[in-house]
């Protein structure tokens, strides 16, 4: 992120201050800006997307490090499509 006012990068304390600020300006629950980078990945592998591809846009160093921080999601994301397809795994439905 560059700084449009000096040129330079902006710090990640900035940021993360300002962030605070907004969302306790817009009256919503405390949130960090942190979460919102969980939030994203988890639902993009919700909506179906591949591991590796969800590795890549985080930038996480292996899927190791992406299998285990989102294994939850990828357990209840597989129940999901297990329901809605009559727990077939056919896609036929019930």
């Amino acid at each position: 992120m560059i700084d449009a006012r000096h040129g330079g990068p902006l710090s990640p304390g900035h940021v993360s201050h300002t962030f605070t600020w907004l969302v306790a300006e817009a009256g919503l629950p405390p949130v960090r800006l942190h979460d919102l980078r969980h939030g994203a990945a988890s639902l993009s592998l919700a909506a179906g997307n591949d591991l590796k591809v969800v590795q890549a846009m985080f930038g996480h160093s292996s899927i190791v490090l992406t299998a285990d921080t989102y294994t939850s999601v990828l357990a209840l994301s597989g129940a999901q499509r297990r329901g809605s397809n009559g727990g077939t795994g056919t896609g036929s439905g019930p």
